[in-house]
């Protein structure tokens, strides 16, 4: 392994270029633009928001959380695998860039997506989910490995506020391209949303080399000359397995972060999607709106950061999870565009607080002198990502069959009740 100086500035600021470079997607893609761009090419006069994916009759918005679901599973099922390869081999930084390519070119195929290639669309839309998906994974197993315990609650609130301005400052210039086409000579109504997306898969490839060059390479966990690829992974996964048996602040962390993340990573995906059905407000107050979002996100990020110096991340995280519960309620009674913003900023506070705190919390949770940090990361990526598949199930099925999408929100608060009572658990159990 290359030798690395923790808490070194240079290499903080380069490895939270990764967040500056891929957040770009889930701003743009999974929360903003793609959300609107996608319900209106999919609501018709003849089928209303039903639409036939190979030959299947389903609701545009449940198609589009269903598929995200499905790229997420198929990502919680492999990732164990494919970080204990990763560590096993020396391959961290190979099978991120990897997953990083994989999503970003997806993300520039969007640029074909009309009506009448949805099928195609839809491909797309989940592999360049997957190479977000996988990107973080790796991205995350760094932090331990770049910054000393009582520094990873900041280093990770620095990532997750690069990440924000990188994906505002991308979202403004996709903001103008969709709002005044006509200073481009844009004649095309879905042409500038679909230049959009190219863009964001440009910006995730572009920005990705700045990490991609000064992080360094990891070497392998052991000798693995004359082993087979199932061998490797067999033994590392093995490996970390009893690591973690071994340690109750994990076993006892990850239930807690389960149940919440369902709520938070749900409520992010479908934001744009339920103030567009439920209000009408249309693309530019909407995109508008989770600007606003990813800008409070800043603060709440380095305010969460600030307040777990002075009470401890486990107290900190059980009064976020408190406001996520209001959140949702208030959600379900939503009816004026007033309340949706004052809700949105809301969002926004706790959000990038929530993020980066349960990130850092679960570092560290890690041995300090533990290698393998990226397979211990996939167990913490793929509880959240198996959260986000239950969540967006429940979220497109209870909408599919009540055909009311506010019920759907409301279910979500009873994950973040679940997750709120693990977390009291924790904290009583760390004080007896």
């Amino acid at each position: 392994m290359e030798a690395i100086v923790k808490n070194n500035k240079k290499l903080i600021r380069s490895w939270a270029m990764f967040d500056w470079a891929n957040s770009a997607y889930n701003l743009v893609i999974t929360s903003t633009i793609f959300p609107v761009y996608y319900t209106a090419i999919t609501t018709t006069k003849e089928h209303g928001d039903v639409v036939r994916f190979f030959g299947i009759e389903v609701v545009n918005t449940a198609l589009s959380n269903f598929s995200l679901a499905f790229a997420y599973l198929l990502m919680s099922f492999s990732l164990p695998f494919i970080s204990s390869y990763a560590d096993a081999k020396g391959k961290k930084k190979q099978i991120m860039k990897f997953f990083t390519y994989v999503g970003a070119v997806a993300c520039m195929c969007l640029f074909f997506f009309k009506l009448e290639t949805l099928e195609i669309g839809i491909i797309c839309f989940v592999l360049a989910a997957m190479g977000y998906i996988g990107g973080v994974l790796f991205n995350n197993s760094y932090l331990p490995l770049l910054a000393t315990v009582d520094q990873q609650d900041k280093v990770s609130a620095q990532g997750f506020a690069y990440g924000y301005i990188g994906c505002v400052t991308l979202q403004i210039l996709c903001f103008i391209v969709v709002l005044k086409p006509e200073w481009f000579g844009i004649t095309d109504a879905s042409l500038p949303a679909r230049i959009s997306f190219l863009m964001v898969g440009l910006w995730w490839l572009g920005f990705s080399m700045i990490p991609f060059k000064y992080l360094p390479k990891i070497d392998a966990t052991e000798n693995n000359t004359g082993k087979s690829f199932v061998q490797n992974v067999r033994n590392e996964f093995g490996h970390v397995i009893q690591k973690i048996k071994g340690i109750p602040e994990i076993k006892q962390f990850l239930p807690a972060f389960f149940f919440y993340a369902i709520g938070v990573q749900t409520l992010m995906i479908v934001a744009s999607s339920f103030g567009e059905k439920i209000l009408h407000l249309g693309a530019e107050r909407l995109i508008a709106t989770i600007l606003l979002i990813q800008l409070v996100a800043i603060l709440g990020a380095f305010l969460m950061s600030y307040l777990s110096t002075l009470f401890g991340n486990i107290k900190v995280l059980i009064v976020v999870v408190m406001i996520w519960i209001g959140i949702c309620i208030a959600a379900f009674y939503l009816s004026t565009p007033l309340q949706f913003y004052i809700i949105a900023a809301l969002v926004g506070l706790v959000m990038g607080g929530i993020q980066s705190l349960s990130r850092s919390t679960y570092s560290k949770l890690i041995p300090t002198d533990i290698k393998d940090t990226t397979a211990f990361f996939s167990f913490y990526d793929v509880t959240e990502k198996v959260a986000i598949v239950i969540g967006l199930f429940s979220f497109g099925f209870i909408e599919q069959v009540t055909h009311n999408i506010r019920y759907s929100a409301l279910v979500l608060s009873l994950f973040f009740v679940i997750g709120l009572l693990l977390l009291v658990r924790i904290l009583v159990s760390n004080k007896s």
